[in-house]
């Protein structure tokens, strides 16, 4: 049967409607990716997934062994001469000097291979003692890594459309950059999920590229994190007195490492209860349970 070609958003909703179309289940058809989306910024993809598929072929039979053809007599008596096998072509020699194998297939005989000549024993390599050692590249500049963090975040906006203006906050080692502007919704995302990621770039952009390993880099878009603190904290101590109150531990939703700080920073200024963290991420969860 011919391929024919699906296209859908993901390779396995392609997959269904070809065995949709095809009729068939999935162990009877042949399936050939041609695309895949491509993952695109922010976690979102490009493009679309395209598949050809086909019924799997039935697996044709051996050929019966051939027989010698025996001469035949027609209804008149006379005999018909089988046909006499061709005789096999003279083999033909290339410029390489080998055999053409298609002749020696003709006339049934295996042609040789030809003898490869031994390689040449190589020496053990040299030591390479004059390779001049890679200085230690000096601290970098913390200011210099903030202005950098600074001039990305600003630039990232610029390519959206944003106008927006970063300042740069230090205290010792720690490094906070607060992004401010127009709708800078699309860099925080659901959650503050895109935030998350846009701190992860910002990170790559200026301490891996200035070979910064001492100070603690951390941004806010659009004063995101003051806010989500706030509601965080407000949250807790809700739950903080149901816990008190009925005695049974309670067990928050899934939330990334800073949130979950939040929850347990807030826990541990109340009295009479305690909190854990409980799973592995992006499922991890903190639970807050009566103390003792």
């Amino acid at each position: 049967m011919e391929w024919v070609v699906f296209t859908a958003k993901t390779v396995a909703e392609a997959k269904d409607q070809a065995l949709d179309q095809l009729g068939v289940a999935e162990d009877d058809a042949e399936f050939e990716i041609l695309e895949e989306p491509r993952p695109g910024l922010f976690g979102r993809t490009r493009g679309e997934a395209k598949v050809r598929a086909r019924v799997r072929p039935t697996t044709p039979r051996a050929k019966p062994e051939r027989r010698e053809r025996k001469k035949k007599t027609s209804s008149e008596g006379t005999e018909t001469a089988s046909v006499a096998p061709k005789a096999p072509a003279a083999a033909k020699t290339g410029k390489t000097g080998r055999v053409n194998q298609s002749a020696d297939a003709a006339s049934g005989e295996a042609a040789p291979r030809p003898e490869r000549k031994p390689r040449p024993e190589r020496g053990p390599r040299p030591e390479r003692d004059d390779r001049p050692e890679r200085a230690d590249r000096p601290p970098a500049d913390i200011e210099e890594v903030g202005a950098e963090a600074a001039r990305f975040l600003e630039g990232l906006a610029a390519a959206l459309g944003v106008t927006a203006k970063a300042d740069v906050r230090r205290d010792d080692n720690d490094l906070e950059v607060l992004l401010d502007g127009g709708d800078l919704g699309v860099l925080i995302g659901p959650r503050g999920s895109t935030l998350l990621a846009v701190q992860d770039l910002t990170r790559v952009a200026s301490q891996r590229r200035l070979g910064d390993h001492d100070s603690h880099l951390r941004i806010d878009i659009g004063g995101y994190r003051e806010r989500r603190r706030e509601a965080l904290t407000r949250f807790t101590l809700q739950i903080i007195d149901q816990v008190k109150q009925s005695g049974v531990a309670r067990a928050l939703e899934a939330m990334p490492s800073a949130d979950r700080k939040v929850v347990h920073d807030t826990v541990g200024d109340a009295e009479g209860v305690v909190s854990r963290s409980e799973g592995d991420d992006p499922h991890r969860k903190v639970v807050i349970a009566p103390a003792g």
